[in-house]
């Protein structure tokens, strides 16, 4: 659900009732989403009136872009295993 929130997210800001309309989904299960991806420095949280609008935080997904990255990169080689 997370990374499709962050998909949604590349297109427009939304707020929590459109994500839990597309998403299909309560309002606690997509705020808890939110929050996680807020704490992960990904998502950031724009007040606007009664709603808090939500859109991707660049330097967050630079990072995340990075890890992405490397993780790729261990995918192709075998790492080495750890004794029991």
């Amino acid at each position: 659900m997370r990374v499709r929130i962050l998909d949604l997210l590349t297109e427009e800001q939304l707020c929590t009732c459109h994500l839990q309309e597309i998403l299909q989904a309560g309002q606690t299960l997509v705020s808890h989403h939110l929050r996680v991806l807020r704490e992960a420095g990904v998502v950031q949280a724009h007040p606007h009136g009664r709603y808090t609008y939500y859109g991707l935080t660049p330097d967050g997904l630079d990072a995340l872009a990075d890890l992405v990255g490397r993780l790729s990169s261990a995918a192709a080689e075998e790492p080495p295993r750890r004794a029991c």
